[in-house]
Parts: C-alpha cells; sequence; structure tokens
C-alpha cells in the first residue's frame, strides 16, 4: 500500500494509487510539516528525479500518508526518510485543503494536515537523495518575499501556504 494514497472517491475514502489520485484531481490526505529554528524554516529543493515538481524549493517536508497511519507518524516518518531528521515531535498547527495544478496534466488537491517542529541544537539533517538535492534555512519574510518575486523557483503548496495561510501556520512568526 506504499503507492496509494487515502483519497475520496465518489465520496469514500479510498487506497488510490498515488500516481492515478495527481492524474485525476482527486482530492486525497496530506502531511506539510515546518522545521523552524527562531524566525527561519527549513527549505528543500526537491530532487530532479521527482515525477512532479522536480527542482522546485518546498517546506522542510511534504508527503501523503499510508493508508492507516496518523499525520504525526506521518510527519515524523517523512522528516527520517527525506531529511534525516530524527527526535522532533512536530504540533499540528491546522488542516487546510487546496487544489492546484503541479505540471505535466497533474493536479495537487489535498486535505493537509500542518505540523510545526522547532529544530534541536544538535539536530542533523542527512537528505535523501532521490527525494531532496539540497537544503537551506530561510527566514520566513525573506522566504515568503522571495516566493512572490520568483514564485517559478517554488512548489505551488509552499506559495498557497505563505500567501493564504501563513498566520495559521506560523501564528505571530507569521510574514503576512
Amino acid at each position: 500500500m506504499r503507492d496509494f494514497v487515502p483519497a475520496w472517491v465518489d465520496g469514500a475514502l479510498s487506497p488510490v494509487g498515488k500516481l492515478e489520485a495527481h492524474q485525476r484531481g482527486l482530492k486525497h490526505k496530506a502531511v506539510s510539516v515546518f522545521v523552524m529554528r527562531g524566525t527561519e524554516t527549513l527549505i528543500q529543493r526537491r530532487a530532479l528525479s521527482k515525477y512532479h515538481t522536480p527542482g522546485l524549493w518546498a517546506n522542510t517536508c511534504c508527503t501523503h500518508p499510508l493508508w492507516d497511519e496518523s499525520p504525526v507518524d506521518c510527519a515524523m516518518r517523512r522528516l527520517k526518510e527525506e531529511l534525516g531528521i530524527t527526535g522532533l515531535y512536530p504540533a499540528h498547527r491546522d488542516r487546510i485543503e487546496y487544489r492546484a495544478d503541479v505540471g505535466n496534466g497533474l493536479i495537487e488537491h489535498e486535505v493537509v494536515d500542518l505540523f510545526i517542529a522547532e529544530a534541536t541544537p544538535n539536530m542533523v539533517v542527512d537528505p535523501n537523495p532521490e527525494e531532496v538535492s539540497e537544503y537551506a534555512w530561510m527566514d520566513l519574510f525573506d522566504l515568503s518575499a522571495e516566493t512572490k518575486r520568483r514564485p517559478e523557483k517554488f512548489t505551488p503548496w509552499l506559495r498557497i501556504y505563505l500567501a493564504e495561510h501563513s498566520e495559521r501556520i506560523f501564528g505571530a512568526l507569521s510574514p503576512s
């Protein structure tokens, strides 16, 4: 069931192939994490081998839960799988829904559980090259400005999060 995502088909939550869910634009479950260090957030550049939005910058980690996997367990699993980060306990911030064209006829229509985690002083970031080509720490205000100045460098969901949901995600740290 690893290549299946929980998606709504005819009103019922069903396991659907990840690529099929994106081809059909089906609403499906997702998880996004922002690891913070004060007002800086850890962003990643998606590996060039990704089937959509390759080479674009995204938030720390974004993924789909496995069938029957809790959002927080999914967040912790993908932090480890994508970036080699362990020992963080993400706090749930909100749940949002968005729909975005991600190119090549693919649509992300996600119901996203959003999480924030504070980086620990000795946190190790060891990216999986199949998932992440590089990473950087960026101040939220600078990131928000850069997504507006050069939107083609960033994933649609990161632009949506910052433009439309920043306060719900970051609270007092919000750049909007």
